[in-house]
Protein backbone atom coordinates (compact mmCIF):
# COMPACT_ATOMS: atom_id res chain seq x y z
CA UNK A 1 0.00 0.00 0.00
CA UNK A 2 1.38 3.21 -1.06
CA UNK A 3 1.74 5.68 1.61
CA UNK A 4 0.32 9.55 0.87
CA UNK A 5 2.47 12.29 0.64
CA UNK A 6 2.67 14.24 3.69
CA UNK A 7 4.29 16.71 1.71
CA UNK A 8 1.60 17.19 -0.94
CA UNK A 9 -0.53 20.25 -1.53
CA UNK A 10 -3.72 20.66 -1.87
CA UNK A 11 -3.54 22.99 -4.61
CA UNK A 12 -6.43 24.32 -5.74
CA UNK A 13 -8.90 21.56 -3.96
CA UNK A 14 -8.71 24.18 -0.64
CA UNK A 15 -12.12 25.46 0.58
CA UNK A 16 -13.34 27.52 2.88
CA UNK A 17 -14.69 25.42 5.40
CA UNK A 18 -18.55 26.22 6.33
CA UNK A 19 -20.81 25.52 9.56
CA UNK A 20 -23.40 23.06 9.53
CA UNK A 21 -26.30 23.06 11.98
CA UNK A 22 -29.37 20.75 12.58
CA UNK A 23 -31.63 22.02 15.05
CA UNK A 24 -34.63 19.86 15.93
CA UNK A 25 -34.57 17.46 13.83
CA UNK A 26 -37.23 14.97 13.81
CA UNK A 27 -37.27 11.50 11.21
CA UNK A 28 -39.65 8.67 12.03
CA UNK A 29 -39.90 5.55 9.99
CA UNK A 30 -43.31 3.34 10.93
CA UNK A 31 -43.93 5.70 14.15
CA UNK A 32 -40.29 4.80 15.46
CA UNK A 33 -38.34 8.08 15.83
CA UNK A 34 -34.70 7.68 14.70
CA UNK A 35 -34.18 10.85 15.07
CA UNK A 36 -36.26 12.47 17.61
CA UNK A 37 -35.49 16.58 17.97
CA UNK A 38 -31.70 15.93 16.69
CA UNK A 39 -29.48 19.08 18.02
CA UNK A 40 -26.12 19.57 16.42
CA UNK A 41 -23.66 22.37 15.25
CA UNK A 42 -20.35 21.95 13.46
CA UNK A 43 -18.03 24.90 13.02
CA UNK A 44 -16.16 25.71 9.89
CA UNK A 45 -13.32 23.26 9.09
CA UNK A 46 -14.12 20.92 12.21
CA UNK A 47 -13.98 17.36 12.47
CA UNK A 48 -17.10 16.08 14.19
CA UNK A 49 -17.85 12.25 14.22
CA UNK A 50 -21.26 10.84 15.12
CA UNK A 51 -20.50 7.58 17.35
CA UNK A 52 -22.89 4.97 18.58
CA UNK A 53 -24.75 1.53 18.38
CA UNK A 54 -26.10 0.14 15.39
CA UNK A 55 -30.09 1.92 15.36
CA UNK A 56 -29.02 5.10 17.39
CA UNK A 57 -29.40 7.89 14.29
CA UNK A 58 -26.36 8.08 13.00
CA UNK A 59 -26.52 7.30 9.69
CA UNK A 60 -29.73 9.04 9.51
CA UNK A 61 -28.93 12.25 10.85
CA UNK A 62 -26.05 12.25 8.06
CA UNK A 63 -28.87 11.24 4.75
CA UNK A 64 -30.34 14.25 6.00
CA UNK A 65 -28.05 16.34 5.77
CA UNK A 66 -27.02 15.67 2.43
CA UNK A 67 -30.43 15.35 1.47
CA UNK A 68 -30.67 11.78 0.94
CA UNK A 69 -33.49 11.60 3.35
CA UNK A 70 -36.27 13.75 4.03
CA UNK A 71 -37.24 14.69 7.70
CA UNK A 72 -40.47 15.51 9.55
CA UNK A 73 -39.33 18.61 10.92
CA UNK A 74 -36.41 20.99 11.96
CA UNK A 75 -34.25 22.90 10.46
CA UNK A 76 -30.81 22.02 8.29
CA UNK A 77 -28.43 24.50 7.73
CA UNK A 78 -25.00 24.73 5.75
CA UNK A 79 -23.41 28.13 5.90
CA UNK A 80 -26.75 29.47 7.84
CA UNK A 81 -28.64 28.86 4.89
CA UNK A 82 -31.65 26.14 5.17
CA UNK A 83 -31.10 23.54 2.59
CA UNK A 84 -34.30 21.01 3.80
CA UNK A 85 -35.69 22.16 0.56
CA UNK A 86 -32.60 22.13 -1.29
CA UNK A 87 -31.93 18.87 -3.42
CA UNK A 88 -28.97 16.49 -3.10
CA UNK A 89 -26.88 17.87 -5.97
CA UNK A 90 -27.49 21.57 -5.15
CA UNK A 91 -26.27 21.02 -1.07
CA UNK A 92 -22.34 21.34 -2.46
CA UNK A 93 -21.69 17.88 0.09
CA UNK A 94 -19.05 15.30 -1.00
CA UNK A 95 -20.18 12.24 0.27
CA UNK A 96 -18.12 8.81 0.65
CA UNK A 97 -19.96 5.69 2.24
CA UNK A 98 -18.56 2.44 3.10
CA UNK A 99 -19.09 0.44 -0.19
CA UNK A 100 -16.92 1.97 -3.06
CA UNK A 101 -19.04 2.22 -5.56
CA UNK A 102 -17.12 3.27 -8.19
CA UNK A 103 -17.86 2.90 -11.89
CA UNK A 104 -16.19 -0.56 -13.26
CA UNK A 105 -16.16 0.14 -16.60
CA UNK A 106 -14.23 3.45 -15.86
CA UNK A 107 -10.51 4.22 -14.54
CA UNK A 108 -9.68 5.63 -11.70
CA UNK A 109 -9.40 9.05 -13.17
CA UNK A 110 -12.36 8.71 -15.15
CA UNK A 111 -14.24 8.01 -11.66
CA UNK A 112 -12.67 10.88 -9.88
CA UNK A 113 -13.58 13.09 -13.72
CA UNK A 114 -17.30 11.82 -13.23
CA UNK A 115 -18.63 14.53 -11.06
CA UNK A 116 -16.86 17.18 -12.58
CA UNK A 117 -18.37 16.28 -16.21
CA UNK A 118 -21.79 16.33 -14.54
CA UNK A 119 -21.09 19.86 -13.60
CA UNK A 120 -19.68 20.87 -17.22
CA UNK A 121 -16.20 21.31 -16.49
CA UNK A 122 -14.24 21.68 -19.53
CA UNK A 123 -12.01 18.53 -19.96
CA UNK A 124 -8.67 20.03 -19.60
CA UNK A 125 -9.64 21.63 -16.88
CA UNK A 126 -11.95 18.35 -15.30
CA UNK A 127 -8.30 16.63 -16.53
CA UNK A 128 -6.15 18.51 -14.28
CA UNK A 129 -8.35 18.82 -11.31
CA UNK A 130 -8.72 14.90 -11.08
CA UNK A 131 -5.28 14.04 -11.33
CA UNK A 132 -4.52 16.47 -8.71
CA UNK A 133 -6.81 14.72 -6.63
CA UNK A 134 -5.37 11.52 -6.83
CA UNK A 135 -1.93 12.88 -6.60
CA UNK A 136 -3.37 14.11 -3.19
CA UNK A 137 -4.43 10.58 -1.97
CA UNK A 138 -1.51 8.77 -3.34
CA UNK A 139 -2.29 7.69 -6.11
CA UNK A 140 -1.74 9.69 -9.17
CA UNK A 141 0.62 6.73 -10.74
CA UNK A 142 -3.02 4.34 -10.76
CA UNK A 143 -5.03 6.64 -12.86
CA UNK A 144 -5.45 4.57 -15.54
CA UNK A 145 -6.45 1.23 -13.52
CA UNK A 146 -9.66 -0.38 -12.83
CA UNK A 147 -11.77 -1.05 -9.38
CA UNK A 148 -10.98 -4.55 -10.30
CA UNK A 149 -7.30 -3.61 -10.65
CA UNK A 150 -7.13 -1.56 -6.86
CA UNK A 151 -6.87 -2.63 -3.17
CA UNK A 152 -9.83 -2.01 -0.95
CA UNK A 153 -7.85 0.54 0.60
CA UNK A 154 -7.14 1.96 -2.75
CA UNK A 155 -10.51 1.83 -4.32
CA UNK A 156 -12.02 4.08 -0.83
CA UNK A 157 -8.79 6.59 -1.71
CA UNK A 158 -10.60 6.98 -5.31
CA UNK A 159 -13.82 7.19 -3.90
CA UNK A 160 -12.69 10.18 -1.39
CA UNK A 161 -10.79 11.86 -4.25
CA UNK A 162 -14.09 11.83 -6.17
CA UNK A 163 -15.45 13.34 -3.41
CA UNK A 164 -12.85 15.96 -2.79
CA UNK A 165 -12.45 17.06 -6.66
CA UNK A 166 -15.37 19.03 -6.71
CA UNK A 167 -14.70 20.95 -3.75
CA UNK A 168 -17.60 20.64 -1.68
CA UNK A 169 -18.42 23.15 1.45
CA UNK A 170 -18.85 19.56 3.57
CA UNK A 171 -17.91 16.39 3.39
CA UNK A 172 -19.92 13.56 4.76
CA UNK A 173 -18.26 9.79 5.75
CA UNK A 174 -20.42 7.27 6.62
CA UNK A 175 -18.34 4.16 8.02
CA UNK A 176 -15.73 4.30 5.30
CA UNK A 177 -13.23 2.22 6.53
CA UNK A 178 -15.10 -0.90 7.94
CA UNK A 179 -14.85 -2.94 5.03
CA UNK A 180 -10.85 -2.27 5.26
CA UNK A 181 -8.84 -4.67 6.77
CA UNK A 182 -7.18 -3.65 10.45
CA UNK A 183 -4.07 -2.06 9.38
CA UNK A 184 -5.21 -0.24 6.04
CA UNK A 185 -8.01 0.97 8.32
CA UNK A 186 -5.86 2.68 10.93
CA UNK A 187 -3.68 4.43 7.97
CA UNK A 188 -5.92 5.24 6.04
CA UNK A 189 -7.80 7.59 8.92
CA UNK A 190 -4.78 9.11 9.53
CA UNK A 191 -4.72 9.96 6.30
CA UNK A 192 -7.91 11.32 6.02
CA UNK A 193 -7.62 13.55 9.07
CA UNK A 194 -4.44 14.72 7.56
CA UNK A 195 -6.34 15.64 4.64
CA UNK A 196 -9.45 17.42 6.44
CA UNK A 197 -6.80 19.28 8.31
CA UNK A 198 -4.70 20.03 4.87
CA UNK A 199 -7.98 21.48 3.29
CA UNK A 200 -10.17 22.93 5.50
CA UNK A 201 -12.92 21.28 4.90
CA UNK A 202 -16.05 20.84 7.32
CA UNK A 203 -16.05 16.91 7.83
CA UNK A 204 -18.65 14.84 9.63
CA UNK A 205 -17.99 11.35 9.81
CA UNK A 206 -20.18 8.56 10.50
CA UNK A 207 -18.74 4.97 12.70
CA UNK A 208 -19.83 2.63 15.27
CA UNK A 209 -15.83 2.21 16.23
CA UNK A 210 -14.91 4.28 18.79
CA UNK A 211 -11.21 4.33 18.63
CA UNK A 212 -11.75 5.11 15.16
CA UNK A 213 -13.82 8.21 15.86
CA UNK A 214 -11.41 9.24 19.51
CA UNK A 215 -8.55 9.43 17.37
CA UNK A 216 -9.18 11.51 14.28
CA UNK A 217 -12.20 13.98 15.40
CA UNK A 218 -11.91 17.32 16.84
CA UNK A 219 -15.41 16.50 18.60
CA UNK A 220 -17.30 13.33 19.47
CA UNK A 221 -21.06 13.56 19.47
CA UNK A 222 -22.14 9.91 21.17
CA UNK A 223 -25.75 9.17 19.92
CA UNK A 224 -28.09 7.13 21.79
CA UNK A 225 -31.71 6.24 20.27
CA UNK A 226 -32.10 9.23 17.99
CA UNK A 227 -30.51 11.89 19.93
CA UNK A 228 -26.82 13.16 21.20
CA UNK A 229 -26.11 12.38 24.76
CA UNK A 230 -23.10 14.11 24.72
CA UNK A 231 -20.66 15.86 22.64
CA UNK A 232 -17.19 17.16 23.68
CA UNK A 233 -13.39 16.05 22.94
CA UNK A 234 -12.49 13.08 22.36
CA UNK A 235 -10.59 13.90 25.74
CA UNK A 236 -13.38 15.16 27.85
CA UNK A 237 -15.98 11.90 26.48
CA UNK A 238 -13.33 9.72 28.02
CA UNK A 239 -12.18 11.17 31.39
CA UNK A 240 -15.80 13.14 32.12
CA UNK A 241 -18.63 11.15 30.86
CA UNK A 242 -21.81 12.98 31.59
CA UNK A 243 -24.33 9.94 31.75
CA UNK A 244 -23.94 6.66 32.05
CA UNK A 245 -24.52 5.34 28.72
CA UNK A 246 -21.63 7.83 27.60
CA UNK A 247 -19.07 5.92 30.43
CA UNK A 248 -20.47 2.26 29.30
CA UNK A 249 -20.26 2.96 25.53
CA UNK A 250 -16.63 4.94 24.80
CA UNK A 251 -13.90 2.70 26.35
CA UNK A 252 -14.14 0.07 28.98
CA UNK A 253 -15.61 0.47 32.26
CA UNK A 254 -16.41 -2.04 35.22
CA UNK A 255 -19.66 -1.61 36.88
CA UNK A 256 -19.24 -1.87 40.49
CA UNK A 257 -22.53 -1.89 43.01
CA UNK A 258 -21.99 1.04 45.53
CA UNK A 259 -23.63 3.43 47.78
CA UNK A 260 -24.43 6.85 47.04
CA UNK A 261 -24.35 9.44 50.01
CA UNK A 262 -23.68 13.16 49.05
CA UNK A 263 -22.13 13.36 46.17
CA UNK A 264 -20.05 10.27 46.97
CA UNK A 265 -20.26 6.60 46.16
CA UNK A 266 -18.49 3.90 48.08
CA UNK A 267 -17.56 0.99 46.31
CA UNK A 268 -16.21 -2.18 47.74
CA UNK A 269 -15.06 0.37 51.18
CA UNK A 270 -13.70 3.09 49.55
CA UNK A 271 -14.97 6.31 48.73
CA UNK A 272 -14.65 8.14 45.05
CA UNK A 273 -16.41 11.09 43.74
CA UNK A 274 -19.48 11.56 41.36
CA UNK A 275 -19.15 12.50 38.04
CA UNK A 276 -21.27 15.30 36.98
CA UNK A 277 -24.76 15.80 38.48
CA UNK A 278 -25.46 12.81 41.14
CA UNK A 279 -28.38 10.96 41.10
CA UNK A 280 -30.61 10.40 44.70
CA UNK A 281 -28.94 8.84 47.42
CA UNK A 282 -28.87 5.00 47.34
CA UNK A 283 -27.40 1.90 45.71
CA UNK A 284 -25.82 2.73 42.36
CA UNK A 285 -23.58 1.24 39.75
CA UNK A 286 -20.12 2.88 39.45
CA UNK A 287 -18.63 2.96 36.30
CA UNK A 288 -14.74 2.44 36.83
CA UNK A 289 -12.19 2.53 34.24
CA UNK A 290 -9.99 -0.52 34.15
CA UNK A 291 -6.75 2.15 34.07
CA UNK A 292 -8.27 3.70 37.30
CA UNK A 293 -7.86 -0.34 39.45
CA UNK A 294 -4.16 -0.87 40.57
CA UNK A 295 -3.15 -4.37 41.62
CA UNK A 296 -0.80 -4.58 44.57
CA UNK A 297 0.18 -6.81 46.52
CA UNK A 298 -0.31 -4.61 49.72
CA UNK A 299 -3.55 -4.03 51.67
CA UNK A 300 -6.64 -3.57 49.11
CA UNK A 301 -9.56 -5.75 48.39
CA UNK A 302 -9.03 -9.29 47.62
CA UNK A 303 -8.53 -11.04 44.57
CA UNK A 304 -7.39 -13.92 42.60
CA UNK A 305 -5.97 -13.17 38.77
CA UNK A 306 -8.35 -14.89 36.21
CA UNK A 307 -6.26 -14.46 32.95
CA UNK A 308 -4.24 -11.92 31.69
CA UNK A 309 -3.02 -10.62 28.37
CA UNK A 310 -0.65 -8.65 26.45
CA UNK A 311 -1.93 -5.97 23.98
CA UNK A 312 1.17 -4.20 23.20
CA UNK A 313 1.19 -1.10 24.69
CA UNK A 314 -0.59 -2.85 28.29
CA UNK A 315 -1.80 -5.35 29.40
CA UNK A 316 -5.36 -6.28 30.60
CA UNK A 317 -5.73 -8.62 33.89
CA UNK A 318 -9.09 -10.24 35.13
CA UNK A 319 -9.57 -10.70 38.77
CA UNK A 320 -12.51 -11.96 40.76
CA UNK A 321 -13.78 -10.79 44.01
CA UNK A 322 -14.74 -13.12 47.33
CA UNK A 323 -18.15 -12.30 45.50
CA UNK A 324 -17.55 -13.53 42.25
CA UNK A 325 -17.04 -9.76 40.42
CA UNK A 326 -14.90 -10.00 38.16
CA UNK A 327 -13.03 -6.49 37.66
CA UNK A 328 -10.60 -5.66 34.32
CA UNK A 329 -7.36 -3.90 35.13
CA UNK A 330 -5.42 -2.41 32.43
CA UNK A 331 -1.73 -1.78 33.49
CA UNK A 332 2.02 -1.91 32.83
CA UNK A 333 3.04 -4.94 31.00
CA UNK A 334 6.39 -5.26 32.88
CA UNK A 335 3.92 -6.83 35.58
CA UNK A 336 2.45 -10.53 34.56
CA UNK A 337 0.21 -11.81 37.68
CA UNK A 338 -0.45 -15.22 36.90
CA UNK A 339 -3.62 -16.91 36.71
CA UNK A 340 -5.12 -18.37 40.11
CA UNK A 341 -2.58 -15.32 42.17
CA UNK A 342 -3.76 -14.10 45.18
CA UNK A 343 -3.78 -9.87 44.98
CA UNK A 344 -5.12 -7.16 46.38
CA UNK A 345 -6.94 -4.60 44.47
CA UNK A 346 -7.43 -0.45 45.15
CA UNK A 347 -8.68 2.44 43.02
CA UNK A 348 -6.77 5.42 42.03
CA UNK A 349 -9.54 7.31 43.14
CA UNK A 350 -11.10 9.70 39.72
CA UNK A 351 -14.40 10.42 39.96
CA UNK A 352 -16.87 7.94 38.40
CA UNK A 353 -20.42 7.91 36.69
CA UNK A 354 -23.08 6.29 38.20
CA UNK A 355 -26.64 5.19 37.81
CA UNK A 356 -29.54 4.62 39.90
CA UNK A 357 -30.06 0.88 40.97
CA UNK A 358 -33.27 -0.11 40.26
Amino acid sequence: MVAIDSNASAGSLTVTGTSVELVDVVKTYSGHAALSGLDLKVEPGEFVALLGPSGCGKTTALRALSGLEGIDSGSIRIGGVDVVDVPVNRRDIGMVFQSYSLFPHMTAQQNVEFGLRMRKVPAQQRRARASEALELVGLGHLSGRYAHELSGGQQQRVALARALVTRPRVLLLDEPLSALDAKVRVQLREEIRRLQQELGITTIFVTHDQEEALAVADRVAVMNAGDIEQIGTPEELYLAPRTPFVADFVGLSNKLGGTLVGGVVTVYGQPLNVLGEAPEDGPVTAYVRPEDVIITTDAGLPATVVSTSFLGSLRRTFVRLADDTVVAVQHDVSDRPEPGQQVALRFKGRPVAVTRQG
